[in-house]
């Protein structure tokens, strides 16, 4: 089949079995196109056992930057054979099916709108290798190597990586550099190389690293302050945890006398890990906990004692694929409303929602100075996409001259000259934020009682009807403080006149940024966009909602979780917000996007406005 040259410009997906060592080999190919200075996206789609089910990893070669999954596969590599038909199927018309062809394929899966390109791997391994392991690893290394020839890669950037990734176990360097040239040979010596797709080395990465947003949430809780962590592990968020620690041991430890200035303690379950990040933060640490949607709705109760005590507390959801255990090893952003409204009665939390590593990283850290300066629990709401698979990022900023905000907290000093009488809750300043005391600081004043019960101004309890309203009232008045202080949104305006926008947060913006760009260029549709990036809402947020006749809100959720939020906040016409909804746990593409857009607006051009609908 003769087809156009494309230059790095593709998708390629690998389907394997999990539990064979795959992983290694794929993320060794995504990297060598980084190290070649060309933007990749890669995603890993993995069962939640341990091994045996079929996996895929998804790696986005883009020379245009664009960094959300794009939708389609050029290029498959199938080594499962439990998945084979579905695979050969996903290949778009024009693309190619590498196979390990050591068995025939079932001639039922042919195709004739794309090419097969089978290679013996298995075989090659069985002549090579005597142990049934090594076999198994090395025959991943070798398809990376029969890529590098297809694809006209640079064998020596493999070489390298090799080198760098094997530095101190350097016996595995030589038979895992012997199956890249072995697998390059072999489809250099069956096949005609390169293929219309090709890797060409650029100078398009610059300064960008390679991170997950979990380990970046990890980073940015070392900088943010925090030296307590307490958590119970849960898929996908315990690597934060680790990362955490990591990072402590590097930072936290006293060079002199190499005692640990850091806490991290593995609950018995979510309850008892929120209960401690309480307590270490009503005593004064920064602390926080991670956990992913089960752990939110066990830690409710406890969040709404923090909310209703004003007591700082940090939690980072990482988000999976619900309800009860759902698919705990795909993604969505279906915690929402859970982490908005956590807990009975009238509560509100505050949540931030970070799109990139480099978010990830700065929101947590300032997730600590929010908490404090708020009195009240911040929760932030990563994903697991966001949380588990590398993605290209501008490296991460610090300030060394950064003062962490501590809050209103009365000193030993300030006690002692006070004369009126110390109110835990009382509003001094007119913000809704009254003063507090770490525990110990003055030997007979600034003592209070915290407790989750109703109580007056100076937290004595009280069920006195007007006590508790004025209360409640005082905490409404700091939820519009906090408005003025959460990270606002990032608003995109076009060039020409625009009666209907495109509001994203957290992992749907690049994908939604590439959508809109497509849309402009291919179908002469202009938009304006919103990226949401905190709760509560700011003014800029109502305001570009009501500037347009109407509003996508695009999600990863069944229910338009976002959007049922803007509407209770601020009481919209739901008819001024369509939702545009993606949730069978693969990220959200930039082609589902785009499609669902274009085709409602060509049928709302063309027919009377139509109410609301869903979209899957």
């Amino acid at each position: 089949m003769k087809r156009d040259i494309v230059t790095n410009l593709f998708v390629i997906k690998f389907a394997n079995v999990n539990g064979t060592g795959s992983a290694s080999a794929n993320k060794l190919f995504s990297r060598a196109v980084f190290r070649m200075g060309v933007p990749i996206s890669p995603k890993n789609i993995f069962p939640s056992n341990i091994q045996g089910l079929p996996t895929w990893y998804e790696v986005r070669v883009n020379d245009n930057g664009f960094l959300g999954r794009r939708g389609g596969i050029d290029v498959a590599v199938g080594m499962n054979p439990q998945s084979m038909e579905r695979d050969i199927k996903e290949v778009d018309k024009g693309g190619y099916f590498v196979y390990d062809s050591t068995k025939p394929l079932n001639p039922e899966f042919l195709r004739d709108d794309i090419d097969f390109i089978g290679i013996p791997f298995t075989e090659k391994c069985r002549e090579i290798y005597d142990d049934p392991r090594q076999r198994q690893l090395l025959r991943n290394t070798m398809y990376v190597g029969a890529l590098a020839a297809l694809f006209d890669m640079e064998l020596d950037v493999f070489r390298q990586l090799i080198s760098d990734l094997f530095k101190k176990k350097e016996k595995l360097i030589e038979p895992n550099i012997r199956a890249i040239e072995t697998g390059y040979n072999l489809a250099k010596e069956m096949h005609s190389c390169p293929i219309a797709f090709r890797i060409e080395r650029r100078d398009m990465v610059g300064n960008k690293i390679l991170m997950d947003g979990n380990e970046a949430c990890g980073l940015g809780a070392v900088y943010g302050g925090a030296t307590v962590a307490a958590w119970y592990p849960i898929t996908p968020s315990t690597s934060i945890i680790d990362n955490f620690s990591r990072y402590c041991r590097q930072f936290r430890i006293d060079p002199e006398t190499q005692k640990k200035k850091f806490a991290i303690v593995q609950a018995e379950d979510e309850l008892a890990a929120i209960g401690m990040v309480i307590g270490a933060s009503w005593n004064g640490a920064r602390a926080f906990t991670a956990t992913s949607g089960p752990g939110l709705s066990l830690m409710n109760e406890f969040l709404g004692l923090a909310y209703f005590a004003e007591i700082p507390s940090v939690l980072i959801d990482v988000q999976r694929a619900g309800p009860s255990t759902g698919m705990p090893t795909r993604t969505q952003q279906s915690d929402i409303l859970s982490a908005a409204y956590a807990s009975h009665g009238d509560t509100k939390h505050i949540c931030l929602y970070p799109s990139t590593p480099k978010e990830c990283f700065e929101y947590t850290a300032k997730a600590f100075d929010l908490a404090e300066r708020l009195q009240t629990p911040v929760i932030v709401m990563s994903d697991l996409d966001l949380g588990m698979n590398d993605n290209m990022s501008e490296p991460f900023e610090w300030d060394d001259q950064h003062k962490y905000d501590r809050g209103k907290v009365f000193s030993e000093e300030e006690l002692e000259n006070m004369d009126a009488r110390f109110g835990r809750y009382l509003d001094i300043d007119g913000d809704g934020i009254p003063y507090r005391t770490y525990p110990g600081t003055h030997p007979t004043k600034g003592a209070f009682f915290t407790r989750g019960t109703s109580k007056d101004e100076y937290a004595v309890y009280t069920e006195a009807g007007e006590k508790y309203v004025a209360n409640m009232q005082r905490l409404q008045l700091k939820w519009k403080t906090a408005a003025k202080l959460v990270p606002p949104p990032i608003i995109r305006k076009t060039d020409k006149p625009c009666t209907v926008g495109v509001v994203h947060y957290g992992t749907s913006a690049a994908a939604t940024i590439e959508a809109l760009f497509h849309l402009n260029d291919l179908h002469g549709i202009s938009l304006d966009s919103m990226g949401i990036q905190a709760f509560p809402f700011s003014d800029e947020v109502e305001r570009f909602i009501l500037d347009h006749e109407y509003v996508f809100v695009v999600e990863q959720n069944r229910d338009a979780q976002m959007r049922s939020l803007l509407i209770t906040e601020f009481d919209f016409d739901p008819e001024r917000l369509v939702p545009l909804l993606h949730y069978d746990g693969s990220p959200i593409t930039a082609r589902f996007i785009r499609h669902e857009i274009r085709d409602w607006i060509l049928q709302t051009s063309t027919l009377p406005r139509r109410g609301l609908h869903h979209r899957r």
